[in-house]
């Protein structure tokens, strides 16, 4: 990733942990200038010291965000503040909830679409116009496997990640005169804390990726101006093979697997 990479500036979110600790890593080995967010401090403050101590090119900021409407502004500020021309925008950070949607807590499924819809919109705009002007720049945004069909019981997740995935698309087409590529990153189960966090249950799980193979495929779509990539051979002809079978049939499928059991 040396030759894409190497010397400009990146803006990481979700940075702390899973894929977006694995995408910063793989940005910072290839001579990456990373500024990264995340919820937890010490997370971003130790992830910082490894990256010291293991490349020259450490991250030279880092910023904790807490409140899930401020990010976008926040960032943005920072970073003209610091006179800083950010060319690879990553909008990973989101979370999941498992559960029937009349037992998920309101503001929970809320918080959700805040963070997997309106902060990635809002970051991106933010951004963008500086990329038109600058006629370079790159746009990865995480959406998920589930973009492609409805997931009972993570079903407002699953409805996030269509969102993602087809701003991503449209964006791609959208903002290619400007020399700027835009993709979306469509991973299945991954080695991570997020199915613990949305409190998926045991026999909901499915053979995982790790976050390291993951990150590397996105950074490799986004490079050959892929608008979108689906990490996993298996996962690739999961998503698309449902096509072939009535919709509602592959719900019904999909109900079976993450119903809860008693």
């Amino acid at each position: 990733m040396k030759s894409e990479w190497e010397g400009k500036w990146r803006l990481v979110t979700g940075a702390s942990a899973g894929i977006g600790k694995a995408l910063a890593a793989e940005l910072a080995a290839g001579g990456t200038n990373l500024i990264l967010t995340a919820r937890r401090r010490d997370r971003l403050a130790e992830l910082a010291k490894q990256f010291q101590a293991k490349h020259k090119s450490a991250p030279k900021s880092s910023r904790p965000t807490s409140p899930i409407r401020p990010l976008p502004t926040k960032s943005s500020q920072f970073t003209k503040e610091k006179g800083i021309a950010v060319d690879l925008l990553i909008n990973n950070a989101g979370f999941g909830q498992y559960g029937e949607l009349s037992s998920v807590e309101p503001q929970r499924l809320l918080d959700m679409v805040q963070v997997n819809c309106t902060a990635v919109l809002h970051l991106t705009r933010l951004f963008l116009p500086d990329m038109i002007a600058r006629r370079r720049g790159d746009v990865l945004i995480v959406a998920s496997t589930v973009a492609f069909q409805a997931v009972p019981y993570i079903s407002t997740y699953a409805a996030t990640k269509v969102f993602d995935l087809f701003l991503a698309e449209g964006l791609a087409e959208e903002m290619k005169p400007n020399g700027i590529r835009v993709c979306a990153l469509c991973p299945g189960a991954t080695e991570s804390e997020f199915h613990d966090a949305a409190g998926h249950p045991a026999h909901a799980r499915r053979r995982s990726e790790t976050a390291e193979k993951v990150a590397k495929t996105g950074l490799r779509a986004l490079a050959a101006g892929k608008s979108y990539v689906i990490s996993g051979l298996g996962n690739y002809f999961g998503a698309h093979g449902q096509r072939l079978v009535p919709r509602r049939l592959v719900t019904r499928i999909a109900a079976s697997m993450f119903r809860p059991r008693q």
